[in-house]
């Protein structure tokens, strides 16, 4: 008997042509899943679509677009059994990467089929979920300037192109962080509370290593004191990320906590997930075990192995032969 699954397919994210897309996630996931598909549109978003999918009892839940399809999609299985399951076609895809999950659309469909899931947390931010990050000040305003045209023109490279078009207008800010056990005050360019991130969110990435089910946010506070310190920081938090090592600058600060209560002076625009959602004050909640995500797993059959690129490797393969090594 085939599995079933609700798929939630957005039409506009990426830069694809998305009726080819669906096209082969149909090829790839019908023969061994009865889909129910659901395209959303401007009047009914994945929220929506997927709470609803939740109260039809559904077995499963798969979401293809951006990072905020993915994250509305996930939020309404926050609290249930319903697996959820991925396929980005996004511009960052940092969804994704942040979970190890391939960001082409038949590795994506296999980690799918291959049915292996694991329980991750989540959090809410004012109430609207968040399974990546909130980014409070410089990256709220940098995804803010990321408009469509130009993520449809420049993909991931918008991003960046708005990051040095933020940079010219640098300013900080003051904060107060709210804690269960202390209260923290600070001058700061950027504040980023993150459940999940890949490398790439630099602003993330105080404490490099972000861990997605361990009951905890982990808070990144970037404060230099000009543009010339804001990109010395910038780029040792990206090396750090890659190292997997801590911060060590006396600008940037880091800590974990289950929730944070995060005020500014003046208010900032503040963004979830890759989808701006309004402005300071923000209080965000982490939710423990919250659901799960289907997720790459090794085949037994298949070990571990990486050979490409040593000096002069050839690799023949072994006749039939019961002569042993």
């Amino acid at each position: 008997m085939k599995r079933s699954a609700c798929l939630i397919f957005n039409p506009v994210a990426g830069q694809s042509d998305s009726e080819q897309d669906l096209e082969k996630i149909q090829a790839i996931l019908s023969p061994e899943i009865d889909l129910d598909i659901q395209l959303t549109t401007k009047e009914v978003g994945a929220k929506e679509l997927a709470e609803a999918a939740v109260k039809r009892g559904v077995s499963a839940i798969i979401a293809s677009g951006g990072d905020g399809t993915l994250s509305a999609a996930a939020g309404a299985v926050v609290g249930t059994d319903i697996p959820f399951g991925i396929i980005s076609r996004g511009t960052a895809n940092a969804f994704a990467a942040a979970l190890e999950i391939p960001d082409t659309i038949e590795a994506a469909c296999e980690v799918i089929l291959q049915g292996g899931t694991r329980t991750i947390d989540a959090a809410y931010c004012n109430d609207l979920p968040m399974v990546l990050l909130t980014g409070i000040g410089f990256e709220a305003e940098t995804v803010d300037k990321a408009d469509r045209e130009a993520k449809n023109r420049f993909g991931v490279l918008a991003y960046i192109i708005a990051g040095f078009q933020q940079l010219r207008s640098f300013e900080t800010f003051d904060v107060e962080i709210e804690t269960d056990d202390k209260i923290i005050k600070a001058s700061a360019a950027a504040v980023t509370v993150a459940n999940a991130a890949p490398p790439t969110s630099v602003l993330a990435q105080g404490p490099a290593a972000i861990i997605v089910d361990d009951g905890l946010l982990d808070l990144t506070i970037v404060a230099p004191a000009n543009k010339a310190a804001a990109i010395a920081a910038t780029f040792h938090l990206f090396q750090t990320a890659s190292t997997g090592n801590s911060v060590e600058r006396d600008d940037i600060g880091y800590m974990q906590a289950k929730k944070f209560k995060i005020t500014t002076d003046p208010p900032q625009k503040v963004v979830v997930d890759g989808e701006i959602v309004g402005s300071t004050p923000v209080s965000i909640e982490c939710i423990p075990a919250a659901f799960k995500i289907f997720v790459p797993t090794l085949q037994q059959d298949d070990p571990i192995e990486k050979l490409n690129g040593l000096p002069n490797l050839t690799i023949e393969p072994k006749s039939d032969s019961k002569e042993s090594i």
